[in-house]
C-alpha cells in the first residue's frame, strides 16, 4: 500500500508561491511564511489570488504534484498538471463503458448502494451515540430514515437501469438531508440546516459541507488521474462541460464517511461556531479565514485516521480510500473484477 503523502493548503489570499531548490516556499508581502520539500507533497491547494511562479509550476508538473487554485469559498478555478499518466487503452475502455448503459449498471449500482448504506451508517452512529438524549420525534425520524436508506441500498442491487439507479441516489439524498438537522446537537438557530443549498451555500452548515466536499473532490480527481482514469467522464454523473464527472462519482460513497461526519463533529464539539462564517450581502455564506484554516487542519487529521478497507482487508488511512476505490474501478474496467465493489462503511 502506498504511503499517504501530504497536501499543502495555502489559505492566505495574498500569498505568492515559488520554488527554492527542491522546496516550495510561501511568501506573504515578500516575507517567507513557510516552506515544504516537494518530494513530500502529493498536491498543493491554493486559496490565493497572486498565484505562483512558472518555475514552481514546472517543478510540480515534472514531479506529478497537482497544483490547484480555488476561491476562498472552495470553488474550483484552475489546475496545473503535467503529462497524462496511465494507459490510453484504459481511458478508451472507460469512455466506451460510459457510453454503454449495460456496462454502466454494475459501476453505478456499486456507487449508489454504497452511498445509501454509508448515509444509513451516519444516522445509526448518531442513534447509537446520542439516541438516549434525543427527543422521541427526532429519534423516530432518524430510525425511519435509516430503515428507508437500507431499503434503497438493497433495491439498487436488483436494478438494471442507470436512470433508475440515479433516481434511487436522488431519493436517498433527499431522505438523508431531510433529517440531517437532527444530527446537529448545538442549540443555535444560526446553525440550523433546512436543506442542501450550493453555489452559493445559503447557510452555515451548507457552507461547511460545500467546503469539505470541494476538498474531497480534489482528492478524488487526483486519485482518478493517478490510476490512469479520465476524471471528466463519469458513470453516475452525466457528462457536462467543465464538470469532473468521475471525480464526483468517486465522491458519492465517501461523502458521508469523510465530509459529513467531520462537519457534524466540528459543529457538535463547538470547534466551529456561528461566528466562524461570513454572510455576504448577496446571501451566500462562507468560512472566515481562521475557520477555514482550522477546518483544513481537521480535514488532514481525519484523513490520517485509519480504517479497515473491506475489499483489501487492510487497515489504511482514510485519505487513501479515494485512491483505493479508483484502483478498484480501473481493475473492473480492465476486466479483472466482475463488478465495482463500492466502499461500505461499517
Amino acid at each position: 500500500m502506498r504511503p499517504l503523502r501530504n497536501i499543502l493548503y495555502v489559505t492566505s489570499e495574498d500569498a505568492w508561491l515559488r520554488k527554492d531548490g527542491a522546496n516550495v516556499v510561501v511568501e506573504v508581502e515578500g516575507a517567507e511564511r513557510g516552506r515544504a520539500p516537494l518530494h513530500m507533497l502529493e498536491g498543493i491547494v491554493a486559496f490565493t489570488r497572486p498565484g505562483c511562479s512558472p518555475a514552481l509550476m514546472a517543478a510540480c508538473a515534472e514531479a506529478g504534484i497537482a497544483l490547484s487554485f480555488l476561491t476562498p469559498e472552495g470553488r474550483f478555478l484552475a489546475r496545473v498538471e503535467g503529462a497524462r499518466s496511465g494507459n490510453v487503452l484504459l481511458r478508451r475502455t472507460q469512455h466506451r463503458a460510459a457510453d454503454d448503459p449495460v456496462r454502466c449498471v454494475p459501476i453505478v449500482r456499486g456507487m449508489v448502494a454504497a452511498k445509501a448504506a454509508n448515509q444509513r451508517t451516519v444516522l445509526l452512529r448518531a442513534l447509537r451515540d446520542h439516541g438516549v438524549g434525543m427527543e422521541e420525534s427526532g429519534r423516530l425520524a432518524l430510525e425511519a430514515t435509516a430503515e428507508r436508506l437500507g431499503h434503497i441500498a438493497r433495491r439498487t442491487l436488483a436494478m438494471a437501469e442507470v436512470d433508475a439507479l440515479r433516481g434511487f441516489e436522488g431519493e436517498a439524498a433527499a431522505a438523508y438531508f431531510a433529517v440531517f438537522n437532527r444530527l446537529i446537537r448545538v442549540d443555535d438557530p444560526a446553525l440550523r440546516f433546512s436543506g442542501r443549498s450550493r453555489r452559493p451555500p445559503l447557510d452555515r452548515i451548507n457552507a461547511l459541507l460545500s467546503f469539505l466536499y470541494a476538498m474531497l473532490g480534489h482528492d478524488c480527481r487526483s486519485a482518478a488521474e493517478a490510476h490512469g482514469l479520465d476524471p471528466q467522464v463519469g458513470f453516475l454523473h452525466r457528462d457536462r462541460p467543465g464538470r469532473a464527472g468521475l471525480a464526483l462519482d468517486l465522491m458519492e460513497e465517501l461523502r458521508p464517511v469523510l465530509a459529513d461526519r467531520l462537519a457534524l463533529s466540528l459543529v457538535n464539539r463547538r470547534q466551529v461556531g456561528a461566528t466562524d462564517f461570513v454572510v455576504e450581502e448577496a446571501g451566500g455564506v462562507r468560512l472566515t479565514d481562521n475557520a477555514r484554516r482550522a477546518v483544513l487542519v481537521a480535514w488532514q487529521e481525519r484523513k490520517r485516521e485509519e480504517l479497515r478497507h473491506p475489499f483489501f482487508d487492510e487497515v489504511v488511512p482514510l485519505g487513501l480510500f479515494a485512491s483505493l476505490q479508483a484502483q478498484l474501478l480501473a481493475r473492473h474496467l480492465r476486466g479483472d473484477l466482475d463488478g465495482y465493489p463500492g466502499f461500505i462503511w461499517k
